[in-house]
């Protein structure tokens, strides 16, 4: 069986726009003069930061949160797909119609779905989407492709790393932290052989 970790490191992955910079700092150390008896260490870092899923509280008030969210939708058959540039309705329908059964898609490249593409995922009963880029719409107005997919409890998944993965079916997981109330969680993403 071969895995392919497809997560970015958190602490050197490039943050969206505005988002809080990661960061650590040791509280307890085996290191100097008086060691304490063991290593710890304190996090600070936003609900999006690295490789990273949103859950449908991210764009709804009323939406699950990471600690809700169905974990179904969160592994299972995937399928990923090279593509780049921006990918609309036309583009989203043939890629659709190469797929399999599965339920999942991975984007690889320098992908940028647009909305009526988000509808056509939504259409064609997809629960999780996932790419490399920063984020699953355009940059400079990502709102509404997020309200499409997380409007329909499509999972996101954003800043995948898929660079050493080839184009077709694997199993996918990506589970997020379980942490009541929050909007997106760091996760651990790795693609399994079939």
């Amino acid at each position: 069986m071969k895995i392919y970790d497809i997560t970015k490191e958190v602490f050197g992955a490039e943050v969206y726009p505005g988002d809080p910079e990661p960061y650590w700092r040791q509280v307890m150390t085996l290191e100097g003069e008086e060691p304490d008896n063991c290593q710890l260490s304190e996090m600070v870092l936003g609900s999006h930061t690295g490789t990273h899923l949103d859950a449908p509280r991210h764009y709804r008030k009323d939406g699950a949160d990471v600690a809700d969210m169905d974990l179904a939708r969160c592994m299972g058959p995937c399928y990923v797909v090279a593509v780049s540039g921006k990918i609309g309705a036309k583009e989203m329908k043939e890629m659709l119609a190469q797929m399999s059964s599965t339920q999942r898609i991975l984007f690889k490249g320098k992908a940028v779905i647009t909305e009526e593409a988000a509808e056509e995922l939504v259409q064609a009963g997809i629960v999780l989407v996932g790419v490399e880029e920063l984020t699953v719409g355009p940059i400079s107005s990502p709102d509404r492709v997020h309200k499409i997919l997380l409007g329909q409890d499509v999972v996101i998944v954003e800043s995948l790393d898929l660079s050493k993965v080839s184009e077709g079916e694997y199993e996918f997981v990506a589970l997020p932290l379980k942490m009541k109330g929050l909007d997106g969680s760091p996760v651990r993403a790795v693609l399994v052989e079939k």
